[in-house]
C-alpha cells in the first residue's frame, strides 16, 4: 500500500456529504463502504422500497455470488449476514434433451459458486444500510436531470407527485445499464458509448418445490439445458423451488415470436425440455405472463467527471449474465474504490482517476468474457470433445498448479483482474487446441509423447512470467 501524498494527507478529513444514484446491490453495498469512512450518505433510488413493495416485475432472476463478491461483502463485514440466504452450487449439471446427466466441477474441491436471490440479497443489504445512521434512504426519487456544471440534480418523486433540486459534493452512479447520471455524462464532449443487445431474450420461469418443500433436482449445483441456439438455467432457492431461466431467440422458427399460446409453449418445453417439464405445473401461465427481458451490454468512456462524479456497476459496465459476474464486478468495484481511498486519503481526483483507469480495461474483458461463455454454455457444454478438454484442463492444473490455473477459476475463484484472466484464458485454449488433437481419451494423458508436450508447453508459460 502507498504511502499517502501531503495533497493526500490534506484531503483525509474531506468527509463532505456523497450522494449515490440507485439503492440496488451496488449502490447499497457503496453506501455501507462510504458510511463506514464516516461519510453522511444520501441514497436516491427511482423504484419503491422493495421490502415494502415485493419483488420488482422481470428482475427476481437468481445471482451466482462468487469469490470477488465474497471480498467485497467482508470488506464492510456483512458476509455472514449474506451467507444466511446463499446455497453453495459446486458443479454444473447438464441435463440433454433425454434427460441424461452430465457434471462439470465449477473448480478443485470445494469450490463453489452461490446461489442468491437478487431480491432478496437486496432486502439483506437495505437492511443494513438503514440501520447505519449516516446512510438516508430516498425511494421513488427519479432523476430526471442531473447539471453537472451547477452540481444539481432534478428529481421528482413518483408518489407524491412532487419535484425538488438537490445540490450534490460527490455523486456515485450506481444506477444501472439505463443511468441517467451516464446519460448526462454522455452530452459532455467527446464521451464513448456503446450499447448492444444480444438477439437473445431471457424469460423467468420456475421449477417448484416438491413435498415437503424437498428439491426436485440436485440442490447444490447450477442446472443447464443446452440445446445448442438455446438454453434453460435453473438455480436453488431456499425454499425448495428453482428460479430458471430460459434464454432463448426473440425471432425465428424457435423463438419467442413462435410461441404465443398455451399448448405452444406445453408442446415445445415437452420435446425440448422433457425431465423439467412434471416439475414446472405453472410453466404457460409463467411463460405467457412474465415479461421478456432484453441483454445488454454497455461500454462507455471516462467513468468520472473531475473530481466530483464517478459511476459504477452496469452504468459504467453493464455486462450479459453469462459468466455470473455482473454482481460481482460491481461489488468489486466498491472494494477497489475503497482501498484507493485507503491509498490515497480521500484524494478524490486521484482516487477517481485510478479507479478508471484500473476498473475500465477489466470491465471491458469482463463483457467479451460474458459473450465467450454463453456461447459456451449454450453450445460447447453439452459435446463430449469439450467435456473431455475440460477433464485434461483439470489435469494440467492438478500436475502444474502454479503454471496453470483454469479460466474459469481465474474469473471465478482468484482476483486475478479480468484482462489478465482474458488474456491467459486465450493463451491457454491455444495451448489445448495444440494437445487435443492427440488426446482421445482421459487415459491419453499419461502418455509419455503428451506428457512432453505439456512439459513443454509449461517452460513456455514459465519463460513468459519470467519476463512479465
Amino acid at each position: 500500500m502507498g504511502t499517502p501524498s501531503s495533497a493526500a494527507t490534506a484531503a483525509a478529513t474531506d468527509l463532505s456529504p456523497c450522494t449515490i444514484m440507485g439503492a440496488g446491490l451496488v449502490g447499497s453495498l457503496l453506501a455501507l463502504y462510504l458510511a463506514r469512512r464516516g461519510h453522511v450518505v444520501d441514497v436516491y433510488e427511482r423504484r419503491a422500497d422493495p421490502r415494502l413493495s415485493g419483488a420488482v416485475e422481470g428482475r427476481s432472476i437468481n445471482l451466482a455470488l462468487s469469490d470477488r463478491g465474497w471480498r467485497a461483502l467482508e470488506g464492510v463485514g456483512i458476509s455472514e449476514q449474506v451467507r444466511e440466504v446463499a446455497i453453495p452450487m459446486y458443479r454444473r449439471v447438464m441435463h440433454d434433451q433425454q434427460g441424461r446427466l452430465t457434471y462439470q466441477p465449477y473448480g478443485r474441491e470445494n469450490q463453489a459458486i452461490y446461489s442468491v436471490s437478487r431480491g432478496g440479497l437486496n432486502r439483506t443489504l437495505l437492511n443494513l444500510t438503514e440501520a447505519d445512521p449516516r446512510i438516508r434512504m430516498h425511494f421513488n426519487e427519479h432523476c430526471q436531470h442531473v447539471d453537472l456544471r451547477a452540481r444539481r440534480l432534478e428529481m421528482h418523486n413518483t408518489l407524491t407527485d412532487q419535484e425538488q433540486t438537490l445540490p450534490f459534493r460527490r455523486l456515485f452512479g450506481a444506477d444501472g445499464a439505463y443511468s441517467a447520471v451516464r446519460g448526462a455524462m454522455q452530452k459532455t464532449d467527446r464521451y464513448e458509448f456503446s450499447q448492444s443487445y444480444l438477439e437473445y431474450g431471457y424469460k423467468e420461469l420456475t421449477i417448484e418445490a416438491g413435498p415437503n418443500s424437498e428439491w426436485q433436482l440436485e440442490k447444490n449445483a447450477l442446472h443447464i439445458w443446452p440445446r445448442g441456439q438455446y438454453m434453460m438455467i435453473a438455480l436453488p432457492n431456499l425454499d425448495g423451488s428453482f428460479n430458471c431461466t430460459l434464454f432463448f431467440p426473440y425471432e425465428g422458427q424457435e423463438s419467442f415470436t413462435a410461441l404465443e399460446t398455451a399448448p405452444q409453449v406445453q408442446e415445445f418445453f415437452k420435446e425440448r425440455f422433457p425431465d423439467a417439464v412434471p416439475f414446472m405445473p405453472d410453466l404457460a401461465e409463467e411463460f405467457i405472463q412474465n415479461p421478456t427481458g432484453s441483454l445488454i451490454t454497455v461500454k462507455c468512456f471516462p467513468w468520472v467527471h473531475k473530481d466530483e462524479i464517478v459511476l459504477l456497476g452496469d452504468a459504467s459496465h453493464a455486462i450479459v449474465p453469462f459468466y455470473g459476474q455482473g454482481m460481482n464486478a460491481g461489488f468489486e468495484d466498491c472494494s477497489v474504490l475503497d482501498s484507493l481511498l485507503n491509498q490515497y486519503g480521500e484524494d478524490w481526483h486521484m482516487v477517481f482517476s485510478e479507479f478508471q483507469r484500473q476498473r475500465k480495461p477489466n470491465a471491458d474483458a469482463m463483457a467479451d468474457l460474458a459473450i465467450y461463455n454463453f456461447e459456451e454454455m449454450r453450445d460447447r457444454v453439452a459435446n463430449p470433445r469439450f467435456l473431455l478438454q475440460k477433464k485434461i484442463e483439470s489435469k494440467i492444473s492438478a500436475q502444474y498448479p502454479d503454471q496453470w490455473l483454469p479460466l474459469y477459476s481465474q474469473v471465478t475463484f482468484s482476483d486475478t483482474p479480468y484482462a489478465d484472466a482474458w488474456a491467459n484464458g486465450q493463451r491457454q485454449e491455444s495451448i489445448m487446441q495444440r494437445l487435443m488433437p492427440h488426446i482421445q481419451t482421459e487415459a491419453d494423458y499419461d502418455l509419455p509423447a503428451v506428457q512432453e508436450m505439456v512439459r513443454q508447453e509449461m517452460e513456455k508459460i514459465d519463460a513468459l512470467s519470467s519476463m512479465a
